[in-house]
């Protein structure tokens, strides 16, 4: 049987209706639905179709390298395309062998989209529901996958290369494709009607403190203060909200520690891109099928300790790493860099407290804010502005406790007063208090010395 009569296309449509007796009265036809105007693009889809019944798990299969299965899938298409009546010259068949294999062996429909500099987030809702974050704003693609099915077998594909597992029993992941970007995968019974991906990536060119500047995230001010500050071994917090920029501003951050200082970045899903050369990777781990192994932020925060860093960087703090992260920070380990989820700076400092009680080490509260106190020197807060930019919005100093409250003096702020122009762009941007840091003296005794004109404040 024909690839044609299988898929259920009849030559039925062509035949001419009877002609209408006297007694019938004469009316217009029903207007036919629209057919696609690409007769290649049908021949596509149906071979793509035929391709997943024929090969099924095949296509998964890992034990293939990608040339290998490239072969295969052209044999296999070959076989498809012969029994089609749709006469293809040599360059059309080569052209959807190789788009079907492309899109087969790399991430689906999806992978235009991945392969978009302009895209910096992927969502896939469902498999006609896809949408895209471009310039910092959402918007619905007409991307569509085949199934629920067609959705799994990518998660499927992207999870076991990073040697993460996903199923019924382990229906939520985190990885990373190759190129670093951020992947998280739900499946049923979790997600009530389709297994769902987000992938949020990242730029191919590595961002610095003058491409920062040059996009509004950052003044050339608060880009040199930041840059001593990190050079200088002053302990830093990177704060705001999800997709507000904190992985990218700690890999700008990062960039500016001396290329002879040693390096060890602690991450749950690798996604720091830092360039030096005396660098140190870990990533935590999840528990097997059995529950066993599992190896958490916590565990590696501890084991740098022993790994003689001269700078530790902990991606994101999320919960009782906090207090690791907290003590080393005061035994000797200056310089360190994190990030965390919070609304403000005053808002990190009291999420580090809570992060902190979560250690079960039922510390005092005084205690707790001491630590937190005589740790964290600055907090970074970014945020992601209504018209889509993402901008560092605020940077304080924590210089100690009045009775028990922690006390931040901020040293710039952004201007929100100036308004808006007439794209809606905000026009602000980050102004110094006049307040000069504390540690001022510190930077200046290591030789980096801090312009007045920093800290000049608004005229």
């Amino acid at each position: 049987m024909k690839l044609s009569d299988r898929l259920g296309r009849t030559s039925d449509r062509t035949q001419v209706p009877p002609a209408p007796t006297h007694h019938e009265t004469r009316s217009l036809p029903e207007p036919e639905p629209e057919r696609s105007v690409d007769p290649l693009a049908d021949v596509k889809e149906r071979a793509q179709l035929t391709l997943f019944e024929v090969m099924g798990s095949s296509l998964t299969d890992l034990n293939l390298t990608d040339r290998a299965a490239k072969r295969r899938i052209d044999t296999v298409l070959d076989d498809i395309l012969a029994a089609e009546e749709v006469l293809l010259s040599p360059a059309e068949r080569r052209e959807i062998v190789h788009s079907i294999a492309d899109n087969l062996l790399g991430l689906g429909p999806i992978q235009a989209l991945v392969d978009d500099p302009s895209v910096s987030e992927i969502m896939v809702n469902a498999p006609n529901a896809v949408f895209v974050e471009r310039h910092g704003r959402l918007e619905e693609t007409d991307v569509v996958f085949h199934s629920a099915a067609h959705i799994r077998s990518v998660i499927e594909r992207i999870v076991t290369q990073v040697g993460r597992r996903i199923d019924e029993s382990t229906p939520m992941v985190d990885a990373r494709l190759a190129d670093g970007s951020r992947v998280n995968a739900v499946l049923p019974p979790l997600t009530i009607d389709s297994p769902t991906l987000t992938i949020r990536k990242f730029a191919d060119s590595r961002l610095d403190m003058d491409a920062l500047v040059a996009n509004t995230s950052l003044t050339p001010q608060v880009a040199e203060f930041l840059a001593r500050c990190v050079q200088g071994k002053v302990n830093i917090v990177v704060s705001g909200g999800t997709g507000t920029g904190k992985t990218t501003m700690l890999n700008v951050l990062s960039a500016c520690v001396p290329s002879a200082e040693r390096i060890i970045t602690i991450e749950d899903t690798a996604e720091l891109q830092l360039q030096q050369h005396h660098l140190v990777r870990m990533e935590s781990r999840p528990a097997n099928i059995e529950g066993r192994g599992e190896i958490e932020i916590r565990d590696l925060v501890r084991n740098a300790l022993r790994m003689r860093p001269d700078r530790i960087v902990v991606g994101e703090v999320r919960g009782a790493e906090a207090l690791d992260m907290l003590q080393a920070m005061n035994t000797g380990h200056d310089g360190c860099l994190s990030t965390l989820h919070a609304n403000g700076s005053r808002d990190a400092i009291a999420r580090l407290e809570t992060m902190v009680l979560m250690a079960g080490m039922d510390l005092p509260h005084r205690a707790i804010r001491e630590q937190i106190t005589s740790a964290v020197d600055l907090v970074v807060h970014l945020s992601r502005l209504a018209d889509g930019s993402r901008r560092v919005v605020e940077v304080a100093e924590v210089t100690g406790m009045e009775g028990e409250t922690i006390q931040l003096n901020p040293l710039f702020e952004f201007d929100w007063s100036a308004g808006r122009d007439g794209h809606g762009s905000f026009r602000g941007e980050l102004h110094s208090t006049g307040i000069r840091p504390s540690f001022s003296e510190r930077l200046t005794d290591a030789g980096l010395e801090l312009r007045r004109e920093l800290f000049a404040g608004l005229s």
